[in-house]
């Protein structure tokens, strides 16, 4: 499990919590060999390496190198043995015992006390940690008995899959806990690589721990053909990155755009994440248009949503039906189907009339002396698609008499303006990706930027209740709470999820597996 903003595939998805992952293998080709570096393409900068201060995907792919977790992810979505050999848990409390025989970067063995002391720093908000409520419920304390090699975690308040989300935090050492500066563009942790060189906007490079031997699955140290070396490279044109796999300068790219029909007609080999991709959220910070119930709903039936779907994806989209990423999530319940506005212009341009904003100068509604003039983002690290998304978007809304302005950002400004809430937006596409319903709730409720990861302001009453008595029911018994806080935002429009997509990550070279849409590194066998 991942971090969810989360999030967000590697490369592709903007922001996760812990990204989904079903799989197709096509050829491979060639046999193991040694001594080999592995090249893969990411669309954006990682920006800060610190697992515990980001919602990137694409840097969360990077940390998957350096850090280990308490549990990982099978295929189907099922926790196995990470850093923990054993673990337990209920909705106030888990119980987590270590494997014996792991080290850190460094050498030094990793003790109960230090897992201890990730959890306790992520789960005190003074900390400011973005994994907070994500993985480590907001007062959650941990203690350790380093002789038995145990971590106990006691919840503040009751968390339905506790076990599993502690579960997922990314482990640092004890060296960078008690320094966080050198993780920024380093790394301590328990992973099979460590950060050799750092050139942001460029490339990340990383060479292999020779004594890492306990990694998911069957690994073992003296497996022919895993990477000495790994370079992860920025590369924000995926028809770039498409061209670069193609003369095998690249080994690894995921491609979100049309240029994957191209390489799957090569036969390369390839594994497939479904993820949600068309997400549209609304900036609701007090004192913005959008902040109105009136104006989300009327922007929101001012669009065709299928039409929308279609170009975002090429045609290949399908329609969501909750907000957990396809295939992983423990529920199954429709949440979305019926209950987000339908397609009525002449509706949304009554409900506008009707909420005071009058067409003006130009054909631009206005209010009390105000346009209504909005800044629209989408991310460019997810292919052409979302341009021309945008751009029919903004077509839409200028028929309603909206003023519009687009803006393209990359991975870091989505970081600093939406995330870290150091600028202004009204509306994006913005793709967060979870695999479980828990995952989403620091981003759909309570603190706001810059102290929180709230960060398009959500007050809705009706979820907190609903999440509220689904924390309390352990697994999925608690489903149908989980729908109904879901169904709360859709009539409040909070969010609107439109269509997922299924993402092809594609190897020359190399062959992988994924686990929660991120390659796993031990995973990987550099082919001859």
């Amino acid at each position: 499990m991942k971090s969810a903003l989360t999030v967000l595939v590697a490369g592709v998805l903007t922001l996760s919590a812990c990204s989904s992952g079903g799989e197709t293998t096509t050829a491979g080709g060639g046999q193991p060999v040694a001594g080999k570096t592995l090249t893969m393409a990411v669309g954006g900068d990682p920006g800060n390496l610190d697992p515990q201060f980001t919602s990137l995907s694409v840097t969360m792919q990077v940390d998957w190198f350096l850090y280990d977790a308490l549990l990982n992810i099978d295929s189907s979505g099922k926790p196995v043995a990470g850093l923990a050999e054993k673990w337990e848990g209920t909705t106030t409390s888990a119980k987590y015992t270590l494997r014996k025989g792991i080290t850190c970067s460094d050498g030094t063995p990793l003790t109960a006390s230090t897992v201890a002391q990730n959890i306790n720093f992520v789960g005190d908000p003074a900390n400011k940690s973005t994994r907070i409520g994500v993985f480590v419920p907001a007062g959650a304390k941990a203690v350790a008995d380093d002789a038995a090699g145990t971590v106990t975690v006691t919840a503040a308040a009751p968390d339905a899959f506790l076990a599993r989300n502690v579960g997922g935090l990314h482990i640092v050492c004890a060296k960078g806990m008690k320094d966080r500066s050198i993780l920024k563009q380093g790394s301590d942790g328990t992973g099979l690589y460590t950060v050799s060189e750092a050139v942001p906007g460029d490339h990340y490079t990383l060479t292999r721990r020779k004594d890492y031997a306990w990694g998911p699955g069957d690994f073992k140290a003296d497996q022919t053909g895993v990477p000495e070396k790994v370079t992860i490279k920025v590369v924000a044109n995926e028809t770039t990155s498409a061209n670069l796999l193609t003369a095998g300068q690249v080994n690894i790219a995921s491609i979100a755009g049309p240029d994957k029909q191209r390489l799957a007609a090569q036969q390369l080999f390839k594994r497939e994440v479904g993820a949600p991709l068309g997400q549209l959220w609304f900036n609701q910070k007090a004192g913005l248009p959008t902040a109105d119930l009136a104006v989300r709903r009327a922007l929101t039936q001012g669009l065709d949503l299928t039409q929308l779907g279609k170009v975002v994806t090429s045609g290949s989209g399908t329609p969501p039906t909750d907000l957990v990423a396809p295939g992983m999530g423990p529920c199954k319940v429709d949440t979305i189907t019926g209950n987000l506005p339908g397609h009525d212009l002449n509706a949304a341009k009554s409900a506008l009339d009707a909420a005071g904003w009058k067409p003006g100068a130009g054909g631009v509604r206005e209010k009390g002396g105000n346009k209504l003039s909005l800044v629209f983002y989408y991310p460019t690290t997810l292919g052409p698609t979302m341009q021309s998304a945008a751009e029919l978007l903004q077509k839409s809304w200028t028929e309603l008499g909206v003023e519009v302005s687009l803006k393209a950002v990359a991975t870091a400004e989505i970081s600093t303006v939406v995330l870290a809430g150091q600028g202004t937006w009204h509306a994006g596409l913005i793709p967060l990706t979870v695999s479980l319903p828990s995952q989403l709730v620091s981003f759909l409720s309570g603190t706001t930027p810059p102290n929180g990861t709230n960060f398009s302001w959500i007050k809705n009453p009706a979820y907190d209740a609903a999440i509220a008595k689904a924390s309390k029911i352990a697994g999925t018994d608690g489903c149908e709470d989980w729908a109904a806080g879901e169904r709360a935002l859709f009539e409040q429009v909070n969010l609107v999820p439109f269509v997922n997509t299924v993402v092809p990550i594609f190897g020359k070279n190399a062959t992988f597996d994924l686990s929660q849409g991120s390659v796993v590194p031990s995973s990987v066998r550099m082919l001859g």
